[in-house]
């Protein structure tokens, strides 16, 4: 697995300090916040593509998003 992915357009990245995932749309240059990680959820650990998903590895179990890392569910 990976801190950083490609998804077409987008780059998509861990930021472990601000426990979010962050997008770039300028290939690297600039960041956005995509997602701040809760307690829920965990520390993200890992990222990894699986088709039209992206899967996270979290401190607290599998998680999936099928909106680019907007909204998660449990795996």
């Amino acid at each position: 697995m990976a801190q950083m992915i490609n998804r077409g357009a987008e780059l998509i990245r861990i930021n472990a300090a601000k426990k979010c995932l962050e997008y770039s749309t300028d290939g690297g240059r600039f960041w956005r916040n995509r997602y701040s990680f809760t307690s829920s959820v965990g520390d993200i650990e890992d990222l990894t593509e699986n088709g039209n998903e992206i899967l996270a590895t979290t401190s607290k179990g599998l998680y999936y998003s099928t909106d680019e890392g907007r909204f998660w569910r449990r795996r």
